[in-house]
């Protein structure tokens, strides 16, 4: 008689990237539980509603599973979301990573799962105060792994099949603040290329303008296993919102960053968050949000129409009606969707070495996106001169 085969947990991610590595992780320690876990968001007042479905059709999907709800909503919403029957359990955001908060021995160590990307958490938490986010008190205080558990965790992805290690953090470029002699993410950067030559790319998910430290730019702007792809989070395109968001950089700064890089590598594309309809946006400040998307030819961007989020200071800011947000988030995206567009019919005739994924796709160091060959194997990295644009895909 065959032995039944193991069990493997369903994880459902929401949000951002920093739940997509903290889920692959909790992935690795499940493995062989009959459980179900909504890793949740909370950024937006959407996400939320987004989570509860979630919840709804997981327990739809598995309906004799045990159903854990962890992330941020799950800890700014602990009551509401504790309540809901779906729901079997809670696990604090925090302790979600940690083997006896799931009843497991702390010595049955997770095994890193083989994925030809890898996202590595480096950071989390932040210690900003931006009047639109509730996320700190989802993930509280900013802290970081040290080189040498970020030097160790890379290492083990490198040993599973991982060909790109993609750095994030909920403030990500605040890596090494807590850390002795308060190191930045440049020498963390720099550590992981020289101990780890087999690495041939390293990706930075979206960060700081104003935090990125000179040995972080000069890596960027040199270093070729350093892929040529900056997703800022910028927010706004206007001064005055963006000092009303609490953001510490303004419009020129961001400027001023990508010509700067674009000067020393010209093939860098760049990826944004804007946020549609922030409290007291005016018709030009809506304007100057729009212009920033041609102006930094953007061709990665994350639109969010702004939602309010009960506990942040915007919410007692004068509000933008809601057929306004999604007007105004509509024409964000359509500005991203014409530059992105210019922007992949220029890759036409260039050649660039394409990272397989499983869904027959891969990506070219500036995060374009490719249809693979067929035969084309997850992990490989392949050869391709762009001949066409298809529906968004170059082949």
């Amino acid at each position: 008689m065959n032995a039944a085969a193991p069990l493997d947990p369903t994880i459902i991610s929401l949000g951002c990237r920093m739940n997509i590595a903290e889920s692959e992780r909790m992935r690795a320690m499940l493995k062989g539980e009959d459980v179900v876990v909504v890793n949740s968001c909370a950024v937006t007042a959407e996400a939320v509603r987004q989570t509860r479905q979630a919840i709804r059709r997981a327990r739809a999907a598995h309906p004799a599973a045990r159903l854990i709800v962890t992330g941020c909503a799950a800890e700014i919403e602990r009551e509401a979301i504790g309540a809901m029957a779906e729901v079997d359990g809670i696990i604090a955001n925090a302790a979600k990573l940690d083997p006896r908060s799931w009843n497991i021995p702390l010595q049955d160590a997770p095994i890193m799962p083989a994925r030809t990307r890898a996202f590595i958490a480096v950071q989390n938490g932040c210690d900003h105060a931006c009047t639109f986010c509730i996320i700190p008190q989802g993930r509280g205080a900013s802290r970081s792994l040290t080189v040498t558990q970020v030097l160790h965790e890379v290492a083990e992805h490198i040993a599973a099949g991982a060909r790109e290690v993609v750095l994030t953090g909920v403030d990500l470029t605040s890596w090494g603040h807590d850390l002795p002699d308060a190191p930045r993410l440049g020498a963390l950067v720099r550590a992981i290329l020289d101990a780890c030559p087999a690495l041939p790319r390293l990706r930075l998910s979206s960060v700081d303008g104003v935090e990125i430290d000179a040995q972080l730019f000069d890596l960027i702007a040199h270093e070729p296993r350093v892929m040529p792809h900056l997703h800022l989070s910028l927010q706004h395109g206007a001064d005055l919102i963006l000092k009303r968001m609490k953001r510490r950089h303004l419009r020129r700064d961001a400027v001023e960053l990508v010509g700067r890089l674009k000067g020393l590598r010209p093939e860098i594309a760049i990826g944004a968050d804007l946020i549609a309809g922030f409290p007291t946006e005016s018709d030009a400040h809506h304007a100057d949000n729009v212009s920033i998307i041609r102006e930094l030819a953007i061709v990665h961007g994350h639109i969010f129409p702004y939602s309010p989020r009960p506990g942040t200071p915007a919410t007692r800011m004068p509000q933008i009606p809601r057929a306004v947000v999604k007007e105004r988030a509509a024409e964000l995206r359509a500005a991203v969707a014409e530059t992105r567009g210019a922007w992949l019919a220029s890759l036409i005739g260039q050649t660039f070495t394409v990272l397989a994924e499983r869904d027959g796709t891969g990506y070219a160091p500036n995060y374009a996106r490719f249809g693979l060959p067929p035969g084309t194997l997850p992990g490989e990295v392949v050869m391709i001169t762009a001949k066409r644009l298809e529906e968004g895909l170059l082949a």
